[in-house]
């Protein structure tokens, strides 16, 4: 999954300074539900991804029952938070 393929399906565009409120609520609204419909552990792991980025994502107890998916997300956690610094 590329990250701007997922913006143009959840938002409309690759711009993601011009995504209105109201759209980046919807957006974030379907990809809420595709992510719990979602069987592929690597597809789940890139909408939790691209939902964490945007303030959005479940805890990790809820959005992963694996622990090495657990484990995944808290290696890139700790990956954007050293990036933000």
């Amino acid at each position: 999954m590329n990250f701007d393929d997922q913006l143009q399906r959840y938002f409309g565009t690759t711009e993601l300074a011009s995504i209105t409120p109201d759209r980046l609520m919807s957006g974030i609204e379907r990809m809420q539900v595709d992510f719990g419909l979602e069987k592929d552990r690597g597809r789940r792991f890139a909408l939790w991804s691209v939902m964490h980025m945007l303030g959005a994502a479940p805890a990790l107890d809820v959005a992963f029952k694996d622990e090495r998916d657990k484990d995944a997300a808290r290696n890139f956690m700790d990956m954007i938070d050293r990036a933000g610094d």
